[in-house]
């Protein structure tokens, strides 16, 4: 069942739809049959304009719920608009803090607790999604060797490198963990890497939870996400060197484009490597 602001929203395409029919074939709104798939395209070229690509995928949605009701009911004999495919939806680039922010959020948050700076060091280390981050399991890391196993996507495996830096912070964090266990103040059994306060596995949601706690106190901006951990984790690899097939590897990304978004937040680190690299690029080298 769709939501009411989806309702309203969809009434409203149709609304929208229907004036720009009543001006092109007045026709057609008293024999419905006459809409085809050429009369729908002209509208969405005609709006497409003055409308975002969310926009113009809602009325698409919008059209096609209407003509898959009406094909229900045997008022049509056809969906006209079953072949239109919505424009791809453009996508924000990534939100990702600069290497001194990282650097200010740890600083200035020395009573942070030993699982939740275990987990941030690890979000930015290995450029985990927090839903990965919450499935690992304490045989998934192998903190001498300095590795992590990941489930990704589509339950694909794979094995990502773990920072010094983290793997201490791991390391502090199960001894803390242990000790809790053997105290008696953890009762339930999950073999889960982090845990909430109760013993349980950790959500996502409270992830997110303290996050937001520990931006406000290191004085940094509250619409960083643990997401943007990941995204930080790619553009400093990508500033220090990194090629991107091995980025997208460590984040398990099916397919390289998918890894070159992080390529847009720092082009200026682009543009220098291809200014020192090709031979006729000649924008920033001196000519003699």
């Amino acid at each position: 069942m769709r939501s009411p602001e989806t309702c309203r929203a969809y009434r409203a395409d149709l609304e929208d739809f229907q004036r720009f029919v009543a001006g092109v074939d007045p026709g057609a709104l008293s024999d419905i049959s006459r809409i085809d798939a050429m009369l729908i395209r002209e509208f969405l070229a005609d709006r497409f304009v003055h409308l975002t690509k969310e926009s113009l995928a809602r009325k698409v949605a919008c059209i096609r719920s209407f003509f898959k009701f009406l094909l229900r009911e045997e008022i049509v004999q056809n969906n006209p608009a079953a072949a239109i495919r919505p424009p791809k939806r453009s996508r924000p680039l990534p939100r990702a803090l600069s290497v001194d922010d990282m650097d200010r959020f740890f600083r200035r948050n020395p009573g942070m607790s030993k699982r939740d700076a275990a987990i941030f060091e690890l979000l930015y280390s290995s450029g985990l999604r927090v839903g990965e981050l919450t499935s690992l399991k304490l045989q998934d890391i192998d903190l001498e060797n300095g590795w992590v196993r990941v489930m990704g996507k589509g339950r694909k495996e794979r094995y990502v490198p773990v920072g010094s830096r983290a793997t201490a912070a791991v390391e502090e964090y199960l001894s803390v963990r242990m000790a809790g266990r053997a105290g008696g103040s953890i009762r339930t059994y999950t073999d889960k890497l982090f845990l909430n306060a109760r013993g349980g596995p950790l959500s996502s949601r409270s992830i997110r939870r303290i996050l937001k706690t520990r931006l406000l106190d290191a004085g940094l901006s509250l619409d960083a996400s643990p997401h943007s951990f990941r995204h930080s984790f790619a553009t400093h690899m990508l500033h220090g060197g990194a090629d991107l097939r091995s980025i997208q590897e460590m984040m398990g990304h099916s397919s390289l484009s998918t890894t070159q978004r992080y390529t847009k937040v720092d082009l200026a680190k682009l543009m220098d490597v291809y200014d020192k690299a090709h031979p006729r690029s000649g924008f920033h080298k001196d000519e003699t």
